[in-house]
């Protein structure tokens, strides 16, 4: 006999949908400003260095880093959740380098999800929500450290990029360093410990299916394919347009 898939949490894949979709329209107004040079995309500027849009990104990533975090407790392999979050990283690296080398992504969100996932695996897999939440806590406010330490350390390589120690010129359009996202996704585990012990839906009735949660589930191939989708119809209306 198999064993039973748990079923979904429903306000999990909603949540996470909500996440990958704010994402992708967040990096649509990238591309359109960046490569065809528009100020605004239906109402909504394109100049994403404002502080509003820096909050509002860091939002979406949070969300999306908790909402792993939590889910991290219902996984029965978190290694081979790893090991897919891990492939998926060295393809966007790949893709990114062979797309403008100058950009690569080197340690995006999902670099940084696959190994929290896999540190989570080794090393908190059995422990208790206190003992992640003060973990991550800790990790957090270690962030507070990274700042006067490259104005006082002489970093002349990238070794320890996944820390958030990098080259005074290193620049990244998806940059999340473990210091501090690895401490939001510990948040998450202790989140899921506290909240879903029993691995069930805290919605009582079951609610109907939606698009976002259909993009909740298949979150990862949609961050892995969204921008192909997006740059390929960038290209092909300017090639349109001009023919």
């Amino acid at each position: 006999m198999t064993k039973e898939s748990p079923a979904r949490i429903w306000e999990i894949d909603f949540l996470r949908g909500l996440a990958i979709i704010l994402m992708v329209g967040y990096h649509l107004l990238y591309d359109l400003g960046d490569f065809v040079g528009l100020k605004k995309f239906l109402g909504f500027s394109t100049d994403l260095t404002t502080p509003a849009w820096l909050v509002a990104q860091h939002f979406f990533a949070g969300l999306f880093v908790i909402l792993s975090g939590i889910s991290s407790n219902f996984s029965q392999n978190n290694f081979r959740r790893s090991l897919k979050y891990l492939t998926v990283a060295l393809v966007i690296t790949a893709a990114t380098y062979l797309f403008d080398p100058g950009s690569i992504v080197l340690f995006g969100i999902i670099h940084c999800l696959g190994v929290s996932v896999l540190i989570y695996g080794w090393l908190f897999r059995k422990s208790g929500p206190v003992t992640c939440l003060v973990f991550g806590m800790t990790i957090v406010a270690l962030s507070a450290l990274l700042p006067p330490l490259h104005r006082t350390l002489a970093i002349s390589s990238n070794w320890l990029l996944p820390l958030g120690l990098h080259r005074p010129d290193f620049a990244s359009f998806d940059y999340f360093p473990l210091i501090p996202w690895f401490g939001v996704f510990l948040t998450g585990v202790a989140i899921g410990r506290w909240f879903y012990s029993t691995r069930k839906s805290l919605i009582r009735r079951p609610l109907a299916e939606t698009f976002i949660n259909w993009c909740g589930r298949h979150s990862l191939w949609i961050y892995l394919a969204h921008q192909p989708i997006i740059l390929g119809l960038l290209y092909l209306l300017g090639y349109l347009t001009l023919h």
